[in-house]
């Protein structure tokens, strides 16, 4: 059997960090969006394997580690997956999160709170829309859809989650939370300075104000700015709208 699929991106909007669980995991309270932005599965359940491409897929690997290949040991399924990349890596959109899940959900695979050991996004991916994320990432509260033009900022760079986490372990408390609407932009730009300067590129581009997506490394604003691309040339620059259901 061939079946294939959408995998959408995440764009957490808000994120504060609310605390560290004895076994090591930040618990968090966020509001997160699902967008039209996608990757495109393939799956064979006559083969095995995972193979990719795509503007997005250089660096990503096919091994026993990349989360499709977690999503299939969990939800027990052996299957060929060719994944087309098209969320930027490493940016905080969720795009290895988005593929997991899309594979859970095709396996009809409900279990959020097992989802969330492979990736603390999966859980949002798997249920998708609007929603508050609590806990690791598995209590999803859906919230009411908002029909919103997102424009996406990708640097040339990404940023290591688990890095930009204890960073923010690392910071004096007074700064632990942030005074933007996510408490990770403080502790990324420790871990990649260079953020700092895309802030203000993007900043000073748009007139508005950017949020970093999750740990970044990609920037967010509010709207549709189509000639962004040609103002910030080092940048891969998405013009993305909010979906209701995924």
């Amino acid at each position: 059997m061939i079946a294939t699929l959408n995998a959408h991106a995440k764009l957490t909007l808000s994120l504060r960090v609310t605390g560290v669980r004895a076994d090591g995991y930040h618990e968090i309270d966020a509001e997160m969006v699902s967008l039209d932005l996608h990757d495109v599965l393939t799956i064979d359940t006559s083969s095995t394997g995972i193979t990719l491409d795509g503007p997005f897929s250089h660096g990503i690997s096919a091994s026993e580690d990349n989360l499709v290949a977690k999503a299939l040991r969990l939800c027990g399924v052996s299957a060929a997956v060719h994944v087309s990349k098209h969320i930027p890596s490493g940016g905080g959109l969720g795009g290895g999160s988005a593929d997991a899940a899309a594979i859970l959900r095709w396996a009809e695979f409900d279990d959020l709170v097992a989802a969330s050991r492979i990736g603390a996004d999966v859980p949002f991916c798997m249920v998708g829309g609007r929603a508050r994320v609590s806990g690791i990432g598995e209590v999803i509260s859906p919230l009411v859809h908002r029909d919103e033009d997102i424009t996406l900022i990708a640097p040339p760079f990404g940023v290591s989650t688990p890095a930009v986490y204890r960073a923010w372990d690392e910071l004096d408390p007074s700064r632990q939370r942030g005074s933007g609407p996510n408490d990770l932009e403080a502790p990324a730009i420790v871990v990649e300075p260079r953020l700092a300067e895309w802030r203000e590129m993007i900043g000073n581009a748009t007139g508005a104000t950017p949020v970093l997506a999750g740990s970044g490394s990609t920037w967010w604003v509010r709207g549709h700015f189509p000639n962004l691309q040609d103002k910030l040339t080092d940048a891969t620059v998405v013009l993305a709208k909010t979906i209701a259901a995924i």
